[in-house]
């Protein structure tokens, strides 16, 4: 697997904290947890107080993946395509896929009747 473009996880914690700790009211208080990363090697511990465990919680709260494109109407799965097609049970989702789903409940009901005048 290939890491190029991966940022480093120790770098993106520090940097977080550099931009939220001049904010914190509070900078000396008593830590309320604390996060520890490791990467290449190195680990980085950082205790969290609460301003920065309550900013920390909403940037992960806050964060959503570029994948996602919501839940499957039909079977709830989470795996759409950019296309808004469920890879688990195969229905389109959107514009596209209403106007494919109208026009094959279109065709289903037409196909008793064709085959009524076929037979008869």
């Amino acid at each position: 697997m290939s890491t190029a473009g991966i940022p480093d996880p120790i770098a993106v914690l520090r940097d977080f904290v550099s931009r939220v700790a001049p904010y914190d009211p509070e900078p000396g208080a008593a830590p309320v947890g604390t996060v520890e990363v490791g990467s290449g090697g190195a680990v980085e511990r950082v205790p969290l107080t609460p301003h920065l465990a309550r900013a920390l919680g909403a940037a992960l709260a806050g964060y959503r993946d570029r994948a996602d494109r919501g839940t499957c109407a039909s079977c709830g799965g989470r795996r759409l395509d950019e296309n808004l097609h469920c890879a688990d049970c195969g229905r389109l989702h959107g514009v596209l896929g209403e106007v494919i789903a109208h026009q094959a409940e279109r065709i289903r009901r037409q196909a008793p009747a064709e085959a009524a005048d076929r037979t008869g």
